[in-house]
């Protein structure tokens, strides 16, 4: 319970962060698939560990393998599972925090609802558990681009108080990838990593924005009331770890403007299509999408496990200081990148298959 997401494209992730490896078992994606194995290992590339200077120092390959569901590089229609072995685990580094409780971390309610927990990495909740979802939004992302040339795009924003302004109409994925904290503004991107090695240094964490864009959606994805596109992609973005905020098209700045400001007028079309002037709608109207860019943000808080002295409990309630060990992210962003394009693509590929599950004979 709890693992899985979807409902004609499914996933469901396992594994925990110092265990013998995670992944994800895969089912729905439709046969006959040709599949670029080294876009996925790409994905996977650009979420692991201890590529950077602001990333954790822990050294994992998280090379991908497929157990089952592939015939070469060519979907079978049957289950896809994929797995990855953790290496460089260290449960000893965790010791002190077996019976303490990090502050905002899952410890405390995870112990509160179980009775149990994972005694080193977090477990479940650790950002680890995320490399399944990666891999499977990589198919995703491949499946989306043949079926209807659909690209996603995401981006760091911003970094505690830095932030860019960047035109999702023209970001491509070299911008994103040209620097370590995968901003587009190269200039931006410079400040950035220079706030979080000055945090990292005094032993703290800091939080911020990843902007997402999706082009080429198809028209028509999403259902009425309970399964409108943006509350799918709400919820499956808000379940990655870090994760505090999200907003779609104009967002919360849509509430300081009147509805004749607001509303985005239609354009005429000789074909018939669906185009309008703005786009504050954030190419989903009525939770469908309506063929104009997607475009959401994400709020990400600072990462839980610092090792700044903090005042917590521990298992027993007994008042404790806690400077945490380990190795951890001193913020999680730039390696979010690819989770938050992951989860779009895993929700997008879910109504595109139940959409044309659903189209009139």
């Amino acid at each position: 319970m709890g693992s899985s997401l979807g409902d004609l494209f499914r996933i469901s992730t396992f594994g925990e962060s110092h265990g013998g490896g995670v992944g994800v078992i895969l089912e729905g994606c439709p046969p006959r698939l040709d599949l670029d194995l080294d876009k996925i290992q790409f994905e996977l590339d650009r979420r692991k560990p201890g590529q950077s200077k602001i990333s954790t120092p822990r050294k994992e390959a998280d090379q991908v393998e497929f157990l089952s569901g592939l015939h070469g590089n060519t979907t079978l229609g049957t289950p896809i599972a994929m797995v990855v072995r953790n290496k460089d685990h260290r449960p000893d580094d965790y010791s002190d925090m077996r019976t303490l409780f990090r502050p905002s971390h899952a410890d405390a309610t995870y112990q509160a609802k179980y009775g149990v927990q994972a005694p080193s990495g977090g477990g479940r909740a650790s950002a680890r558990e995320t490399i399944g979802r990666v891999a499977a939004g990589a198919i995703a992302k491949q499946l989306l681009f043949k079926a209807n040339g659909t690209e996603v795009l995401a981006w760091v924003k911003r970094i505690h108080t830095i932030q860019a302004e960047i035109n999702p109409d023209s970001v491509i994925v070299a911008d994103i990838e040209s620097n370590i904290v995968r901003c587009p503004n190269q200039e931006i991107a410079r400040k950035m990593v220079e706030r979080i090695e000055a945090i990292s240094r005094e032993g703290d964490s800091c939080g911020g924005v990843i902007e997402c864009v999706v082009r080429n959606a198809p028209i028509g994805l999403g259902m009425p009331v309970f399964d409108k596109l943006e509350a799918d992609l709400a919820k499956a973005l808000m379940s990655l770890p870090a994760t505090k905020g999200f907003e779609i098209g104009s967002g919360f700045h849509g509430t300081f403007l009147k509805g004749s400001e607001h509303n985005d007028a239609f354009i005429p079309t000789v074909d018939g299509s669906i185009k309008t002037a703005t786009n504050n709608s954030g190419g989903i109207q009525g939770g469908i999408s309506n063929g104009e860019q997607i475009v959401m943000r994400i709020a990400f808080k600072p990462t839980a496990t610092i090792r700044k002295e903090q005042k917590t409990i521990d298992s027993q309630g007994n008042a404790k200081i806690l400077a945490a060990k380990g190795r951890h992210d001193p913020c999680v962003l730039p390696r979010a990148v690819p989770m938050v394009e992951a989860m779009v693509a895993l929700v997008l590929a879910d109504h595109l298959l139940r959409q044309r599950g659903q189209c009139s004979i």
